[in-house]
């Protein structure tokens, strides 16, 4: 009992370990971030409310015209504390963000002693493929998503006679929460895969629920989205259904045929 209650609070103690590495890791990030805030905030989260985003100037090529007249995007403080509590969380997001692999690292190196080869190599690979999926979906949010759905909204008009003005934490609410969200979306493959190891998933559940899908995934794209407009939902949904098809892809086929 004795090198039980020993070997229990020695796991106890290495976890402790661990979580203070991870905490100091955020720490440190999170220290960085909010000194580097202010170039971080005018020249990346500030960016898609400028004209000359490289998303917009790319779609103006294609459409072989210029729309960047009339582009304007004013966000304001509304509240006295607003823009130090944005410096602080936006700090913390970035943190996060950054750190997260080698969060996922620390933690995996507490886990793996205790894990069979066989298991270790089946995780390593996961824990590898949903680091790259994120770092994708992210990055899918910003140079995609959130800029589209920006600048299609301040082209819209109701009125002339309205001024559209965002306020900064309306704006940093769904410029985190849409690429957070965007990274997670794009998991699916990795969810698709390990289902069809267990023995859940076969390929043919994907041709036969298609249409299904296709109403399914619309409702995600319109959960995940900040705006109700269905330009944005459009957008939202395409990069979806493509992982949704790729998903399939990742799942072993299955001997029956399709009815």
């Amino acid at each position: 009992m004795a090198d039980k209650e020993s070997t229990f609070w020695d796991h106890l103690d290495a976890l402790r370990r661990v979580l203070v590495r991870v905490v100091a890791v955020v720490a440190v990030l999170g220290v960085g971030a909010f000194v580097a805030m202010p170039w971080i905030f005018d020249n990346v989260i500030m960016a898609p409310c400028s004209p000359s985003f490289p998303v917009y100037e790319l779609f103006d090529r294609i459409a072989g015209q210029t729309t960047a007249d009339g582009f304007e995007v004013d966000v304001v403080s509304l509240e006295l504390a607003s823009q130090l509590f944005v410096h602080l969380s936006a700090s913390c997001w970035v943190a996060l963000i950054v750190g997260f692999p080698v969060v996922i690292y620390l933690l995996w190196g507490f886990v793996a002693p205790g894990l069979y080869e066989h298991e270790r190599r089946g995780i390593t690979r996961a824990f590898f493929f949903g680091n790259v999926m994120f770092y994708l979906g992210v990055p899918a949010g910003y140079f995609l998503i959130f800029p589209l759905t920006v600048r299609f909204l301040a082209d819209y008009r109701l009125s002339e006679a309205i001024r559209p003005i965002v306020s900064l934490d309306s704006y940093m609410d769904n410029f985190f929460t849409l690429l957070l969200m965007m990274g997670a979306v794009f998991e699916l493959p990795l969810l698709a895969w390990l289902l069809g190891k267990m023995g859940v998933l076969r390929r043919d559940f994907f041709g036969r629920y298609r249409r299904h899908a296709i109403v399914a995934l619309l409702v995600v794209a319109a959960l995940i989205t900040p705006t109700g407009d269905p330009f944005t939902l459009f957008i939202v949904f395409i990069p979806i259904y493509t992982l949704w098809e790729a998903s399939a892809r990742l799942v072993p086929a299955s001997d029956k045929r399709l009815p």
